[in-house]
This record gives structure tokens, sequence and C-alpha cells, in this order.
């Protein structure tokens, strides 16, 4: 059980830590010293670094959750888990879908806007991701905080 809970809890760490890093530093960064033909690929390559811990993450926050959901030891199941539990289940498969989403979707056509040199198409792209990654964000610090305190609030 003890290494389920570290696998889940250095999963949140990356990923959520990741989107703070991003938005709150990087990109205000970003934004003050490049200019759009150099923002726009600073940002793919850090994506490219960036997503496939996230899908490490995608993988591991589920299969650990549900390891311990239906572990005898912890809850036995759904039905047995306490509604905080439900609340962090429900938030982690939106962000898991916004993730896909962002991934198949505008990071793929920002990767294509770099690749021509079209920088209002890439910055449309990137104000897309930026958006939901400000969503999946504020998710993620949701999902901290009833995963810290729902024991004790919910």
């Amino acid at each position: 059980m003890a290494i389920l809970i570290i696998l889940h809890i250095l999963s949140v760490v990356v990923w959520v830590g990741g989107m703070f890093f991003a938005y709150m530093a990087l990109r205000p960064a970003a934004v003050e010293t490049l200019d759009p033909p150099k923002r726009l690929p600073l940002w793919v390559a850090s994506f490219k670094r960036f997503f496939p811990w996230v899908w490490v993450c995608v993988i591991l926050l589920p299969l650990t959750g549900y390891a311990m959901i239906f572990s005898p030891d912890r809850f036995g199941g759904m039905a047995n888990s306490p509604l905080y539990v439900h609340i962090m289940n429900g938030l982690g498969i939106l962000m898991i879908l916004i993730f896909l989403h962002v991934f198949f979707a505008p990071f793929r056509r920002l990767k294509l806007a770099v690749a021509a040199q079209d920088w209002p198409d890439g910055g449309k792209r990137l104000a897309q991701i930026r958006m939901l990654v400000g969503i999946n964000l504020i998710l993620g610090l949701l999902v901290v905080a009833v995963a810290s305190g729902g024991r004790y609030l919910i």
C-alpha cells in the first residue's frame, strides 16, 4: 500500500507542479523575453519534454488510485469509498480527458504551425493550450486540497 500511495502522490506532484511552473513561471518569462518566432518553438520543445512525464502520470494515477480503492486493506471498492475519494476520482478523470484533448488536438496543431513558421496560428494554438492547462491546474490544485483535507472536511 505504501508504494501505491508514494507513486500516486509523486504522479500528482509531477503533473500539477509542472503545470504550475509552466503557467506561473515559464509563460510570463517567455512572453517577457521572447518574440513569437522564438517563444513558440520553446513551448513545443518544453511540451515534448513534459508530456511524456504527464503520460506516465496519466497511467499511474488511475492504476494506483483504483488499486487503493479496490484493495480490501483500504476501501474495498467504490461503494465503501468516502465522498472525497469519489471527488478525486471524478476530477482526475476530467483532468485526464482535458490532457488527452490538449495532446491530440491543439498540441498537434501547434507543432504543425511551428514547423510551417505560421506564428499567428501557432499563437492561437498556444492560447488554447494555455486556457486548458489553466483549467487543469485549477482542477489539480482542487484535487490536492480534497486529497489532503477531504477526510477532515467531507
